[in-house]
This record gives structure tokens, C-alpha cells and sequence, in this order.
């Protein structure tokens, strides 16, 4: 058999030296696997640096590594293997980790800063016999443990040498290193094999030689890449170097003019275009100093001036680069770019600066007019955003420090109706119309006063008056301005305005608290009925901070348990059996008592957190669900921005699926809010739902959006007419007439109708005679907790028949 002969094969070990020569012939062999031949000489050695480094990086760990496997494999064979052999593994292999530490230590601190031919290929000559060491001492591994080994522990000797054989990733960039290790193992490991001579070692073998061709060709291809991408990064320093210098160069030589003083910092050599541009002559300017130029002339600079920065650095004789010095000229003031850089004499001593300059002055201009209009709207000439924020923190600032000064008014407006005209007219007309607001804004506010557009159609007017009645009467002015018609093209418009007052200090300190509190002042405006003023009002803080605090808590509230779902029931009008109930949300914060759903719906729709809320309620509900009667369903509002997703439809169906709820129980409620935009969500939500079994009720309607084209365009399968249809439906025969023709378009489209807002009998005995299919109100129950539903269920129908009874004895 192979293996019998395999196992007749015996290597023949010669003397000291021969053993030596062997080995650096060995070494030598396989070092041509790293070669980098045809690469030019300065890339050579740098490319066989990296490359080494990249091995030596992660050297240390596969070395503690190995060290902790051979201590496994010492506790894990120590009953059932010779011990002399283990602790002689264990010592070879802790010797040579231990050497392996030590020279990487050795070679990055000796070429570390310094990388030599000598220093690389010694680290290579090394690298490699440790590496044959450790792999030869592996290999005697699977030869003395997997013949008289048990099947658990040939399991234990195959897995070990396998990860040994997948270290040379680790050695990878080195490919001579890798195959160093790599061969004696997997020699080893036949070795090993052909020892026990069972036939299951031939499978084994085989898997072996498939998994080390693997490895071999992987790891080939690794250290090629590795060779490739170290060579990219030594060209493209290379490169970068060389383009570095190009540049300067070409930077030097395109300079406007030179100059070059001595070591004392007077003038040795000046250009005429220097003199030309201080209007001097040469030999005026040969006779004084860079800083005698540098400092006439200028008491008061800006602060983009650098003279004291290139003075100093003349001082220290350090070299400076693209310097703006503003000097006096009899043409009037000038800026100049200065380079400069101090040379030596060929004793080394300091012998002064040499540099280049160029006249800047009609750049610096430009920028000067360019930051004007950075300040400036392009349409209607105000001052913008960024002149405004600049302007009001200085009067901010002014007006808090100082007791004495004029407080600052900041007044907030907002055009009412713009958007139609802009809209009707078109986007030019709007641009007009802009431009003849700002033309009365102007005529309008006084010089205590300046205007500016913040964006779109928001102005702002910063007031510095004595008193803020002086401001509330700019705003009185300003309302009554904008107010009155404007003519555009022959065109009548007619728009107004909205305006928040805030003062500082009296209602804030900085510009964005003044803003924001005028912000609060214009929404008050707005809400009030829009073309008037509004001053801020610490109501209007205190409502904000609610709305926050309510954000913040209401989060905390459903991770904690505050929130719980409530039922109200569903009453079948002909039988007076409860056929579902509808959820409905609680909160009762701790410490704070209950909180209004109408005051934290809106907080949770703006904010997305409905959402949240959505998700945590379908759950709850379909899981109380389950514990009704399996003729009862249960009715989920289910919020506009969550219906809209792709992907709700999904979403319900697994969580159907994960709670054993079936579809045909679960209702979700949703207004027609929901198809004002996404129609294509909505409509394949809807379809999926229904196709599902889930079933859709409109809520709210008769109200807000609704229109009769929903109940053909949208799949329903049922209404609910609004409370406020029944609350006067006994003095209100129109009420009653609304909701016949319902019933009258829901029976021929085969859809059901609750009616909400029950509360008396006699409302319940008209809407029975139209044949309503169900009613929820306070004439059957209030919402109650879950735990409360099945005695509900007992009661209502009891209640209704005794309700009933005694109305038929009364009549």
C-alpha cells in the first residue's frame, strides 16, 4: 500500500556542518519565491522592506499564538502520548517564539529609522529559519500523536494541523517564510498519516492535499498582491516627491519679484518692480530696512495684516510663506504677498533672507467686494442671513452688557399669501412682488432700524429704539405697509403679513434665543388669524418646553410601561352582541398623572415616533386579542406616516404570524389624510392587507378630507361616521339625512358603518332603524383596560335588553 511504503522512507540526518550547509542552501533555494528582479534600484530594496514589515507586524501574536497551541497540545496529549515528546515540543517551540520576539525586537530597533540592504536581507535569512524551525518542529506532530491516537484526539492532531498550515496567511507577504513553515507541516502530516495506515488516513490525505493546494496557490497570490500594492505606494511617494519639488520650483520662478536683504535685514538686492510697486527708487529702498518698509505708514491694521508674524520670523531668521503685509505707499495703501527664507555663507553662518513678493492689492479688493455681497440679497439688495446674525449679536451683545443702551428689538415676518401668488402668477411675478416689499420695508423703518431678507419670503427688521413700544409701533406700521394692494405687469396682488416681536435683554440674550422666541411670537401671529403682530410672551416658552418635555418623556414612558392600551367595545345595533373593540392609547406618566392622547398624538406625528408608538400597539392589541371570543376583532388607529411605508403591509403580516392572531381579527383604522401623497404606498398596502385578510376601516369620516371618491378609489371595508353627526342627531334632521344617504352608498358598495359618539338610546333606536351595522360610545362603555373586556362582553348585551325593555314600557 502507499502508506507502507510511505512508512519505509527514512530521512538520514549527517553531521553538524552538513546540516548547517544544508539548511542555507535550503534558504537560498527558496529565497528566489520573494524575488522583486526588474524593479529599479531604488524601489528594490524599499519594496523588500515593506514587505518584510508586513510580515514582522503580526509576527509577535502568531508567535504567542503557536506558543498556546503547544501548550494545548501538551495538556491535551499528556495522558496518551510520550511526555519526554510533549515537554520536547513544548521546548523547541517556546525556544524558537521566544527568538522570533526577540529578533523582531532586535531588527526595528536597529533599522527601524534606517532600512538597509544588509539590515533587510539578514531579516529575511532570519525570518526564515525561524520559520523552518518552528514548521519542522510542527511536523514531528501529527507523526508521533495521529497513529496511536484515539478518534477524538486524530480529530484534535487534524484541526490543529490544518489551522497550523492556514499561519501562513498570517507570514503571507513572505512567500519564501510561508512555504518554509508550511512544507514540513504539511509533510508531516502524511508522514503522520501513513503511519496509522487505516484506510480512513487515505480520505484524510486526500482532503489534505486539497486543502494545502489551496492554501499554497492563495497564499501565492496574496504575497503577490502584497509586492504589487507595496510598489504602488514606494511609486507614488516616489512620485510625490518629485512633484512637490516641480511645484516650488515652478512657484519660485513665476513670482512677481525678488528681494534680499543681509543679516541685519537691510537690502542688498531689490528687483525695480519692488520699487516700482512702494513708488521709490531702487537706490532709495537699497539704503533701508525690510522692516523700516514693513512698518511705515500703518497705525491701525486689519486683522488679515502679518507684519508682526514676518518680522518676527526675520527676527528668528525662520522661513515664512505666503505672508500679507499692508504698507503705505504714495499711491496710498498697498498689500503684498511675501515668501521668504534665510540662507547661509559656506561657513554656515546666518547670512540673510532671500524671497519673493508680489503685489496682492487689487485681489485683496476684489475680496474685500466679494465679502460685501456675501452680505448682500442678490434680489432685493437687503442685507441677508449672515449679515443679519452678525448684526444682531452685536446688538445683542450691546445691549446686555451695557444697562444704559437701547435694547434690541427683533422683528419676525412672514407674508401672508405669497406662496399663492407665486404659485398663480408664476416665479417671476413672486421676484417682483419681493422686490416691491423690500422697497416699502426701506420706506418704512427709520435709521434706528435695518432690514433684511432672510430666504424666501421671511424678512427680519432689527429696531435699536429706547422703549419696545417704539418697536411695537414699527410693527403696527409695517403690518399696514405690506397690507396694501401691489400693481406687477398691469397686475393686481394683495398679500400680508405676520409679524413676532422679541426684545433684548427682556426676553433673550443671544441671537438664536432671539430669533427663536420671535419664531414662537410669529406662530402665535399665525394662529391668531395672520396679517397682525404678536410680542413674545413667556406662555408661548412654556408651551415649547411642554411639547419637549412631552417628546423626551414619551419615549422613556413606552420603554417603561407607562403607556397601556384601553378597549372600547363595538355593539352590533340589530342583536346588541359586542363584535369587536378599539384600541385606544393611555399614558399615565409617574408622578405627573394622565396625559391627554390629543396632546401626544400631535407631538409623536411630528417627530416620527408615531411610528414607534404604531408598532408597540398593533403588538399589544393583537396579543390581548387572542384571549377574546374568536368572533370578536380588534380596531388599531394606525397613523398616516406608518401606513405610508413600503413596507407596513410586511411588517403586519409577520407579526400576525409570530403572535397566531388571524388576519381576519385585526381592523386597522386610518383617516383620508393618508391619501393626500405616496398613493402608490398606500395602495399597495392597502391591497396586500385586504389580500391578507386584514380588514380596513375609514375613521373619521364626513370630516377634515373626506371625500366620496375614496370609497371608489381606495379598498375599504368599512366607515365610521363621525361623533359630531350624532351629538345633534335628535335636533339636527340633517344629521339624520347625512347618514342615511352613507348608509344608503355603504350598502351598495358592501361596506360596514359604525357610528361613533353613541350616548343615548334614542340615538341608538334612530341609527338601528337606518339599519347601521354597529355604535361604540359612552352608551355602552367608556374605553376600559383589557382586563375588563370579557366582563363587557357579559354585560352589554344584558344591559341593552333591559335598556330596551323598559323604553317599550314607557312607550
Amino acid at each position: 500500500m502507499p502508506f507502507e511504503r510511505l512508512r519505509e522512507r527514512r530521512g538520514k540526518i549527517g553531521a553538524p556542518d552538513q546540516l548547517a550547509g544544508k539548511t542555507t542552501s535550503l534558504l537560498a533555494s527558496v529565497r528566489h519565491l520573494d524575488t522583486v528582479e526588474g524593479l529599479p534600484a531604488r524601489y528594490r530594496l524599499q519594496v523588500r522592506a515593506g514587505l518584510l514589515d508586513e510580515t514582522l507586524k503580526l509576527a509577535n501574536y502568531s508567535a504567542v499564538t503557536h506558543l498556546i497551541i503547544a501548550g494545548a497540545v501538551t495538556w491535551f496529549f499528556w495522558n496518551s502520548a510520550p511526555k519526554s515528546y510533549l515537554v520536547g515540543l513544548l521546548a523547541v517551540i517556546a525556544v524558537t517564539i521566544a527568538a522570533t520576539i526577540h529578533t523582531n525586537r532586535l531588527y526595528r530597533r536597529a533599522y527601524a529609522d534606517a532600512v538597509s540592504e544588509e539590515g533587510v536581507s539578514r531579516g529575511y535569512r532570519v525570518a526564515g529559519l525561524l520559520a523552518l524551525v518552528l514548521g519542522l518542529a510542527w511536523a514531528t506532530m501529527p507523526v508521533m500523536l495521529f497513529a496511536p491516537a484515539d478518534s477524538n484526539e486524530r480529530l484534535l492532531v487534524v484541526a490543529i494541523a490544518a489551522g497550523l498550515i492556514s499561519d501562513v496567511y498570517v507570514i503571507g507577504p513572505l512567500l519564501s517564510v510561508s512555504f518554509l513553515f508550511a512544507v514540513p507541516v504539511i509533510l508531516g502530516s502524511f508522514f503522520g498519516l501513513a503511519r496509522c495506515g487505516e484506510p480512513i488516513a487515505l480520505s484524510i490525505s486526500l482532503l489534505l492535499l486539497v486543502y494545502s493546494t489551496f492554501v499554497a496557490l492563495s497564499v501565492t497570490r496574496m504575497s503577490r498582491l502584497s509586492r504589487e500594492r507595496i510598489l504602488d505606494r514606494v511609486r507614488v511617494q516616489d512620485q510625490g516627491e518629485t512633484i512637490g519639488l516641480l511645484l516650488n520650483e515652478f512657484e519660485e520662478n513665476t513670482s512677481d519679484w525678488l528681494w534680499e536683504t543681509n543679516e541685519w535685514g537691510t537690502f542688498q538686492h531689490v528687483s525695480p518692480r519692488v520699487a516700482e510697486a512702494l513708488g521709490c527708487t531702487v537706490e532709495a529702498l537699497q539704503q533701508s530696512s525690510i522692516e523700516v518698509v514693513l512698518r511705515q505708514g500703518i497705525e491701525a491694521r486689519s486683522d488679515a495684516d502679518q507684519t508682526e508674524d514676518i518680522l518676527e520670523h526675520l527676527r528668528q531668521a525662520r522661513l515664512f510663506h505666503d505672508h500679507l503685509a499692508e504698507i503705505k505707499t504714495p499711491s496710498g495703501s498697498r498689500w503684498f504677498r511675501l515668501c521668504g527664507k534665510p540662507f547661509h555663507d559656506q561657513s554656515g553662518s546666518f547670512a540673510g533672507f532671500r524671497g519673493v513678493g508680489s503685489d496682492v492689492t487689487e485681489s485683496r479688493e476684489a475680496e474685500a467686494h466679494i465679502a460685501y455681497l456675501a452680505t448682500r440679497d442678490a434680489l432685493t439688495g437687503l442685507s441677508n442671513r449672515v449679515a443679519f446674525h452678525e448684526v444682531t449679536s452685536i446688538a445683542c451683545a450691546a445691549a446686555v452688557s451695557d444697562p444704559q443702551a437701547a435694547p434690541a428689538s427683533l422683528l419676525y415676518l412672514d407674508l401672508d399669501g405669497f406662496k399663492a401668488v407665486n404659485d398663480r402668477a408664476g416665479h417671476g411675478t413672486g421676484d417682483l412682488l419681493l422686490q416691491q416689499v423690500a422697497e416699502r420695508l426701506r420706506s418704512t423703518v427709520g435709521a434706528e432700524a435695518q432690514v433684511f431678507r432672510l430666504g424666501g419670503d421671511e424678512f427680519a427688521i432689527v429696531h435699536r429704539g429706547r422703549r419696545p413700544a417704539e418697536a411695537e409701533a414699527l410693527a403696527e406700521a409695517v403690518v399696514a405697509a405690506l397690507c396694501a394692494p401691489y400693481t406687477i405687469d398691469g397686475m393686481r396682488a394683495e398679500i400680508g403679513v405676520s409679524v413676532g416681536i422679541a426684545h433684548a435683554p427682556q426676553d433673550a440674550m443671544s441671537t438664536e434665543d432671539l430669533l427663536r422666541k420671535a419664531d414662537l411670537a410669529l406662530y402665535s401671529a399665525k394662529e391668531a388669524g395672520k396679517g397682525r403682530w404678536r410680542r413674545f410672551d413667556i406662555d408661548l416658552d412654556r408651551r415649547v418646553h411642554r411639547w419637549r418635555e412631552l417628546d423626551v418623556a414619551m419615549r422613556a414612558g413606552l420603554v417603561n410601561g407607562e403607556m397601556d392600551l384601553h378597549y372600547q367595545p363595538l355593539v352590533n345595533l340589530q342583536d346588541g352582541e359586542v363584535v369587536g373593540c378599539e384600541a385606544l392609547l393611555r399614558w399615565t406618566r409617574t408622578d405627573h398623572g394622565v396625559v391627554s392622547p390629543a396632546e401626544l398624538i400631535p407631538i409623536a406625528e411630528s417627530t416620527g415616533f408615531v411610528i414607534a408608538i404604531g408598532q408597540w400597539a398593533l403588538r399589544k392589541a393583537c396579543a390581548e386579542a387572542l384571549n377574546w371570543p374568536s368572533h370578536m376583532r380588534v380596531a388599531v388607529n394606525i397613523s398616516s406616516s406608518h401606513f405610508r411605508l413600503p413596507d407596513f403591509s410586511r411588517e403586519v403580516e409577520v407579526l400576525l404570524g409570530e403572535i397566531g392572531l388571524q388576519p381576519q381579527r385585526l381592523e386597522i383604522e386610518i383617516t383620508e389624510s393618508i391619501f393626500l401623497v405616496n398613493t402608490t404606498h398606500v395602495l399597495d398596502n392597502l391591497r396586500a392587507l385586504r389580500s391578507l385578510g386584514v380588514r380596513i376601516a375609514l375613521d373619521d369620516f364626513g370630516t377634515g378630507y373626506s371625500s366620496l371618491s375614496y370609497l371608489t378609489q381606495f379598498p375599504v371595508d368599512k366607515i365610521k361616521i363621525d361623533r359630531a353627526f350624532v351629538r345633534d342627531l335628535s335636533n339636527r334632521p340633517e344629521c339624520l339625512a347625512v347618514i342615511k344617504a352613507v348608509m344608503v352608498i355603504a350598502r351598495d358598495l358592501s361596506i360596514d358603518v359604525t357610528v361613533e359618539g353613541v350616548e343615548t338610546e334614542q340615538q341608538a333606536e334612530l341609527l338601528r332603524a337606518r339599519r347601521c351595522n354597529s355604535a361604540q360610545g359612552f352608551l355602552y362603555s367608556p374605553a376600559r383596560p383589557s382586563q375588563e373586556v370579557q366582563g363587557l362582553i357579559d354585560s352589554i348585551p344584558q344591559n341593552i335588553k333591559i335598556t330596551r325593555r323598559s323604553s317599550r314600557h314607557a312607550a
